[in-house]
């Protein structure tokens, strides 16, 4: 058996509720997670307060804990992306919180108390560009989730969406461009 049917069997016991099945699926899935978490933290600041670890086991548990019908190994990876996504961008806007004082009362100096542009301010700037693509072509959003959160080939991401992979390449083109362009204003 592969290594994708192999996943994908598991997934569908664990949903069917076979407990053993989930504790065999982990380490299969466990290093695949991680490789695409730490290629969400290249190039992030030394001493990031979340670690690819922390991150792929904080998604574990959330996808653990979901009540949801298992396609197969692409269709899990596809929300472990979007998951781990969710968890980075909430992430920064805590730490966005607390660096501004939280609950603490606000006190207004002028402009030029403020502090640089961070890795956090640059996130929470994407995710807000994404929520802008996603309300304009949700299609798109999916694909920017799946191909650059997710690391997913065109063609898992062919199977997952069911579109062919040149209109995949087309669309992501497009998708980049409109962000590349609404991150330069």
């Amino acid at each position: 058996m592969t290594g994708d049917s192999s996943i994908t069997q598991l997934l569908h016991s664990w949903r069917a509720g076979d407990p053993a099945a989930g504790e065999q699926l982990a380490p299969l899935v466990y290093e695949e997670l991680h490789r695409v978490a730490a290629r969400l933290f290249r190039g992030e600041r030394p001493g990031h307060t979340l670690q690819p670890t922390a991150l792929v086991n904080e998604a574990y548990l959330h996808l653990v804990g979901a009540n949801v019908d298992w396609q197969d190994r692409t269709h899990f990876y596809a929300l472990a992306a979007r998951m781990m996504r969710r968890l980075l961008v909430n992430h920064a806007l805590a730490r966005d919180s607390a660096k501004r004082g939280g609950a603490m009362p606000r006190v207004t100096l002028d402009d030029s108390a403020a502090i640089g542009h961070d890795r956090d301010e640059e996130l929470l700037s994407l995710d807000a560009a994404l929520g802008e693509l996603g309300e304009l072509d949700s299609r798109k959003l999916e694909l920017i989730e799946l191909r650059f959160f997710g690391g997913l080939t065109l063609e898992e991401m062919a199977q997952v969406t069911g579109v062919s992979t040149s209109t995949l390449e087309r669309d992501l083109r497009l998708a980049r461009a409109w962000l590349k362009d609404r991150l330069s204003n």
